[in-house]
């Protein structure tokens, strides 16, 4: 690591810790050249994978920023859009993965929206999955009623749990931690 005072190569690690609830390593550096202390954070970066080719940095502000278009008219606040987003990097992370499809983070997304606020979940269901006619509203109202609420509460209720599998456009349970396994070099 690259000293930021005297701009020397060589330097130890004099303490290792982690931060932001052990998403990242803290560690307290001492220059070989110089001795001046510094702070070095580390972070693993999650990648997401667009169709167009494009690889990007997963952004939980970008997530949020999709759900609250769906959220529009409905009692939902940015803390518990912030707190959706975070669940979603959570999902995504747990699966080891260092590059997800966006596909993937759309339906890492459904899960908790949907137990968050069913009608911006259909509201971004429809666009996400491409809803041509009433007859996709249909289906997909039907399949939340058959369901029911997945936690048993009274409907609108939020709850802070992860979600269960959805069904798939086809009917098909698609679980939501579904993201390839993949291992970062």
């Amino acid at each position: 690591m690259r000293c930021p005072f005297c701009r020397e190569d060589d330097s130890r690690v004099v303490d290792s810790r982690t931060a932001d609830d052990g998403a990242a390593i803290r560690r307290r550096r001492e220059c070989a050249a110089c001795g001046r202390r510094f702070t070095t954070a580390e972070t693993s970066v999650m990648l997401v994978a667009k169709r167009s080719g494009v690889v990007e940095p997963f952004s939980r502000a970008k997530v949020a920023s999709g759900v609250r278009k769906a959220c529009q008219g409905r009692p939902v606040s940015d803390d518990d859009l912030a707190l959706l987003a975070q669940r979603v990097e959570d999902l995504l992370r747990a699966s080891g993965s260092a590059e997800i499809p966006a596909m993937e983070v759309g339906l890492a997304i459904l899960g908790p929206l949907r137990l968050l606020d069913e009608v911006a979940y259909l509201r971004f269901a429809s666009v996400y999955r491409s809803f041509d006619t009433l007859d996709d509203f249909e289906a997909e109202i039907a399949l939340l009623r058959a369901e029911g609420d997945p936690l048993g509460e009274e409907p609108g209720a939020r709850a802070a749990v992860q979600s269960p599998s959805l069904p798939g456009r086809s009917g098909a349970a698609v679980a939501q931690t579904t993201v390839p396994q993949r291992r970062a070099h």
